[in-house]
């Protein structure tokens, strides 16, 4: 399979959550053995540097998982509020349709150990931003951040910059 035949799999799903919002919806690509297969592969290209691999809940754990086997790396969850059992870091942060928290364990790094960041989608960056800012927190040295679909028009990639502007953001399709 053709990476471009895997991210045709993408669905748009209009007015979700919330009225005006257009969600890209992954689990047709998820269901399917080859075309998340080849989307890994292309994902592990992104980034080779990395000792380990971070991701925000909930798609990229799916996605952060499989890269993680897929490049025989260690896997870091970044959750939302109240879902890490022991010692964490919290950040605040504003999404496309509201607010939220999330959290990492204090002891998720090693010093300096080397994270690429994972998400399924850029959209105003603030998941992200917030998620840079834990891995910083926690020790942590940011290697990149992949994600799969990049909304463009949502200014993500330019709002990451503005406080991480070293970070290289890697997008597999950008909408």
């Amino acid at each position: 399979m053709q990476i471009s035949e895997a991210l045709s799999l993408i669905r748009p799903i209009p007015d979700f959550p919330s009225a005006g919002i257009l969600f890209q919806d992954i689990t047709p690509l998820l269901a399917n053995a080859d075309a998340l297969s080849c989307v890994i592969s292309a994902l592990s290209q992104c980034d080779g540097e990395a000792d380990v691999v971070a991701g925000v809940e909930a798609r990229g754990f799916i996605l952060g998982s499989a890269l993680s086997l897929f490049r025989s790396s260690g896997f870091v969850p970044i959750r939302k509020k109240g879902k890490l059992p022991h010692d964490v870091f919290s950040q605040s942060y504003g999404l496309e349709y509201g607010h939220d928290v999330i959290e990492i364990h204090k002891d998720a790094f090693l010093l300096g150990q080397k994270v690429l960041l994972l998400d399924d989608v850029l959209a105003t960056g603030g998941t992200l931003e917030a998620s840079l800012r834990l891995i910083e927190e926690a020790g942590g040295s940011i290697s990149s951040i992949v994600v799969l679909l990049e909304i463009s028009a949502l200014g993500g990639r330019a709002k990451i910059a503005q406080s991480f502007p070293d970070v290289i953001v890697h997008a597999l399709v950008t909408v």
